[in-house]
């Protein structure tokens, strides 16, 4: 019998602030001082998960939980996480949809 992967929860941030950003133009690293820091897209709860050799960032509604978005990370540093050349603060999350839409 093939054992169950169960999720567990690594941590619980319960205030958080999204900004959408654009893409990145060249090979330039990411800044926070150019996103609009007072005026997030969103805000809510950050929690991150890990299921197997996979760790989830999600990004949740404080109040209902409800799903807003989420990054798989299968490595690190990698695609998903991406880390801003002026803060220590702040990151970049490549998010997508269920079905691996970005």
């Amino acid at each position: 019998m093939e054992e169950a992967e169960y999720e567990s929860i690594l941590c619980v941030k319960p205030d958080v602030n999204v900004y959408r950003i654009p893409p990145r133009a060249s090979n330039r690293a990411y800044r926070a001082a150019d996103w609009k820091l007072d005026a997030p897209d969103w805000s809510g709860r950050m929690r991150i998960t890990a299921k197997g050799k996979v760790a989830f960032i999600k990004l949740e509604d404080k109040v209902s939980g409800e799903l807003f978005a989420q990054a798989p990370v299968k490595e690190y540093p990698g695609v998903a996480v991406e880390t801003v050349s002026d803060s220590s603060r702040y990151f970049v999350l490549r998010i997508q949809d269920d079905n691996g839409e970005v």
